[in-house]
């Protein structure tokens, strides 16, 4: 039975018109790599979570975002006094304080990174507090969120890549993704692995992260399309708009240009589909705004009719993919596949090419496992 202000109570509600919050804890952790990773344009051998956990009512929801440890420092500085004593079953008024507080502080990078990180929590609390799936609470449009793999790292050999995407594929999962553009010369040879790995009738996707430039990505296309690549992502930078909507009007015509991930307030995404730039929209929840910046940009895709992709964190993902209507696809990417498993109970596994909600446990259905993950402690 779940616990906390039940359906039944609902009516409490109207008498006790708010249910403050009590406080905002913040954690942060750094999480080495299984192997060094590199995609076209970066490097790393770590990924850093920052953790935040809401209560009120004797509930706690949980929220993250994987940013750095100068994201935790602004939570606990400047948005935890902000949320303290909002109503948690506001979470978008707690939202548009948390915008309003960081006008001057630039509200791009780390700043929206923080406050989707806590706009999470507060979701997860309220949909606990009310004894509901988050995707009940936000009106659930589909059964599960079909999924690609993600990794196939530039610093991968062609074993590695090969052994990597070919486990997808054994695991039902019928799309997988790949990173280039670290050295274009050796990136058809690469895909010619992948292809031989994954065999004719998965879909491979490629991302360059902004590595090419116009020409050069256009011209890798072609020989991309050799290969039956469906996805190209970020073929160029994806502040580029101009050089964006130019190669998407010149690829094969079976290829879907698709970026966004980077997108931290509503108008960049509103710059980005009105230049007509992407086939797909990509959205991250830990970075755009939490569960109220990506319901925005769904709104916005529909809007334009332009289907909705989840870049990464799958876990935090699930429920709110399940609840918007012109959606994709969600990015099962390997890092946080792994960070998310390890730090999380409750974390849903592929079922047929897909993460399905837990529909018997309240909001996003996840429980922090604080003692495994402290090892970690940045």
């Amino acid at each position: 039975m779940v616990t906390g202000l039940l359906l039944r109570d609902l009516h409490m509600a109207k008498i006790v018109a708010t249910v403050p919050i009590v406080d905002c804890v913040v954690s942060c952790y750094k999480v080495p790599t299984d192997l060094p990773e590199a995609d076209g344009t970066l490097d790393w051998n770590s990924t850093t979570i920052v953790v935040v956990s809401a209560e009120a009512a004797g509930q706690h929801g949980l929220g993250y975002t994987y940013a750095d440890y100068a994201t935790a420092t602004l939570v606990q500085d400047v948005l935890r006094p902000e949320v303290r004593g909002a109503d948690a079953l506001s979470p978008s008024a707690a939202y548009m304080a948390m915008w309003r507080r960081t006008r001057n502080l630039g509200r791009a990078g780390i700043c929206s990174m923080a406050i989707s990180a806590v706009d999470c929590a507060l979701w997860d609390l309220k949909a606990r507090l009310l004894g509901l799936p988050l995707v009940t609470l936000i009106g659930q449009v589909r059964r599960g969120a079909a999924i690609y793999g993600s990794g196939g790292f530039t610093s991968y050999s062609d074993r590695q890549l090969a052994r990597q995407l070919s486990g997808w594929v054994a695991q039902d999962i019928p799309r997988v993704k790949m990173k280039i553009g670290r050295d274009p010369e050796k990136d058809l040879a690469r895909i010619r692995v992948a292809r031989k790995a994954i065999g004719e009738r998965a879909e491979l996707y490629v991302d360059a992260n902004g590595a090419y430039h116009q020409k050069q990505a256009v011209a890798q296309s072609q020989r991309f399309a050799e290969f039956n690549v469906s996805w190209f992502e970020e073929p160029v930078s994806s502040d580029d708009l101009d050089g964006l909507r130019a190669v998407r009007h010149r690829v094969p015509s079976t290829m879907e240009i698709a970026a966004g991930e980077y997108g931290y307030d509503i108008f960049y995404f509103q710059r980005m589909l009105a230049a007509g730039a992407v086939d797909v929209q990509q959205a991250d929840v830990t970075r755009c705004g939490g569960v109220s910046g990506f319901l925005q940009v769904a709104a916005l895709c529909q809007a334009y009719n332009v289907p909705l992709s989840a870049h990464t964190a799958p876990a935090l993902h699930t429920h709110v993919s399940c609840g918007v209507t012109l959606f994709k696809n969600l990015e099962y990417f390997h890092d946080h596949v792994r960070i998310e498993n390890m730090f999380f109970d409750g974390v849903q596994q592929p079922v047929d090419g897909e993460l399905r909600p837990d529909l018997s446990r309240p909001g996003l259905g996840l429980e922090f496992k604080r003692g495994d993950a402290e090892k970690f402690a940045a």
